[in-house]
């Protein structure tokens, strides 16, 4: 394969995410190590399925998902997360293809600014993200539960 033939973007079937590929991305969450015992992938699922603002979009690989990202927006900024790419299949592309998509449902529903988070120790995360044109931002997160649990990492 040459050189420019290795950047190009593939083509995925893009899509929202449909009841039966619920089982699926969690499995691809779960390899890919995005899941964490705070938080119910199910229920996250769901609740990006709720309403206009927000949804999970999947990239197919002919039947196979090989790519997720949850995408909304608070009415000023984009947010994506669960950020996914088949372990088995990465370096193709599939992530620089489904932030593509996520981008371009942003900027559908009028939406300017995308902003996510990564982990302090994902570093490979981070040099994705700079890959493909996104800046540190020098902004400091803080967290609250408010069902009155602990801070978690």
């Amino acid at each position: 394969m040459s050189v420019s033939a290795a950047k190009t973007i593939p083509t995925l079937a893009i899509a929202d995410i449909a009841d039966a590929d619920v089982a699926a991305v969690i499995a691809l969450w779960q390899a890919c190590g995005l899941t964490r015992p705070w938080n119910d992938p199910a229920a996250d699922i769901a609740f990006a399925r709720r309403g206009p603002h927000s949804t999970v979009l999947i990239g197919r690989d002919r039947d196979a998902i090989v790519a997720t990202a949850m995408v909304g927006h608070d009415g000023h900024r984009g947010w994506v997360y669960y950020v996914a790419t088949d372990p088995d299949r990465r370096a193709k592309g599939y992530g620089r293809a489904i932030m593509n998509a996520a981008e371009d449902w942003l900027r559908a529903t009028g939406i300017a600014k995308l902003q996510l988070m990564v982990r302090r120790d994902n570093a490979k995360a981070g040099a994705f993200y700079q890959s493909i044109g996104y800046a540190e931002a020098q902004t400091i997160v803080f967290a609250k539960w408010l069902d009155g649990r602990e801070p978690t990492p």
